[in-house]
């Protein structure tokens, strides 16, 4: 055995970042279990308790975005960013990391730009078809750098890039419930087909509008829907429905979904956003899907990633905008094909990249390996 293997894993500030780098960090720890792995994340973002609950140490940096309607309040920014250089040079040198592995959000920059000048090699993981603007700043010092689309030239040096896919959530992968079991747990009939909606952790407005607008066809379709509202939009629905309308008995509706392996498994149809990680899951696990790309995230990415799919045709794609009044049609038309759910689940399984997490930690420790 190696010496002790010791490295840092930063970046988080959605789900989507974070659930690769703890995926990345449970392979790092299954190939070497003696490994020491330190998270740096941004303080008061969601890494701060998502981390710690895997397991995980984390440190925060006071790392934020720029504020591009409020030009004056980036003198603060930019006094964040220089703290937050000098609390990451502290942090790596008492934690001594043989490699720093970057998955993008704000608390990676700072990080690997301090590790990089310091000589420990760096690796960096994009999620998106669209890189993320930390990363394409950081590729020039990355020895690696892993992605999950192809094309990826535009943004990096063809010679650093590896195909790897996007590490996703074991439990989704290792369910052992079947179809009907998982449809029980909900409380619904296994004999009818069934369209699971979700929109993230915060749930999605446009996605929580089309259903609000159309109960009609919720109730008359002969499908049944499991909702995700999202936390943030929840106690508002059920409000609506105690005041003003009756619930449709074949819609359920929760805030958060804890078992999303079961879920999934229950589900023919999903509606979701087109975050990486969610693409990145419904590949592995041949899922049909109608994405909803959202139009709040840098550079559109969410649209590219949808494209990359439909241009394949292993997705469906409904425009933000558009999502009101398409949507529900759309998806008790699809539900209703078994030939258009086959063919979307045999194509979209063709674009899986298996074993991610565990081909990107065999990079990392090499990298190490190396470095010493």
């Amino acid at each position: 055995m190696n010496k002790e293997l010791r490295v840092i894993i930063s970046g988080g500030g959605t789900g989507g970042h974070i659930f690769p780098a703890v995926s990345i960090a449970n392979a790092v720890k299954a190939l070497r279990p003696d490994a020491q792995i330190l998270f740096v994340g941004a303080l008061g973002r969601m890494e701060m308790q998502r981390v710690p609950a895997a397991g995980y140490e984390i440190k925060g940096l006071p790392i934020c975005g720029f504020d591009r309607k409020n030009l004056l309040k980036n003198i603060k920014v930019l006094y964040k960013i220089w703290k937050s250089q000098r609390m990451a040079e502290k942090i790596i040198k008492e934690f001594r990391p043989q490699v720093a592995v970057g998955v993008g959000g704000y608390a990676s920059g700072p990080t690997l730009n301090k590790a990089a000048s310091m000589g420990i090699p760096c690796l960096i993981q994009e999620q998106n078809s669209y890189a993320g603007v930390t990363n394409k700043l950081l590729a020039k010092k990355a020895e690696k750098i892993c992605v999950a689309y192809d094309g990826m030239e535009r943004f990096f040096p063809a010679d650093k890039i590896i195909k790897t896919g996007n590490p996703v959530r074991q439990s989704l992968l290792e369910t052992t419930l079947s179809h009907d079991e998982a449809i029980r747990t909900f409380g619904l009939d296994p004999h009818k087909k069934t369209v699971l909606l979700v929109g993230g952790s915060l749930g999605a407005r446009t996605i929580n509008e089309s259903v609000m607008q159309h109960l009609d066809i919720v109730r008359n379709s002969g499908v049944q829907f499991i909702w995700q509202t999202g936390k943030y939009y929840h106690a508002q629905i059920m409000e609506y429905f105690q005041k003003e309308e009756e619930l449709p008995t074949n819609l359920i509706v929760t805030d958060f979904i804890s078992d999303m392996g079961a879920a999934y498994k229950a589900a023919d149809l999903v509606i979701s956003r087109a975050g990486a990680s969610s693409i990145s899951e419904f590949c592995l696990i041949g899922k049909p899907v109608i994405l909803v790309p959202s139009p709040n995230v840098a550079e559109d990415h969410q649209t590219k990633n949808a494209m990359a799919l439909v241009n394949v045709d292993a997705a469906l794609y409904v425009a933000d905008q558009e999502a009101p009044q398409q949507l529900l049609d759309l998806a008790v038309n699809t539900v209703n094909d078994p030939e258009k759910l086959e063919s979307l689940h045999k194509h979209i399984l063709q674009l899986a990249l298996p074993d991610s997490a565990e081909i990107i930690a065999k990079e990392v420790i090499r990298l190490a390996e190396n470095g010493d």
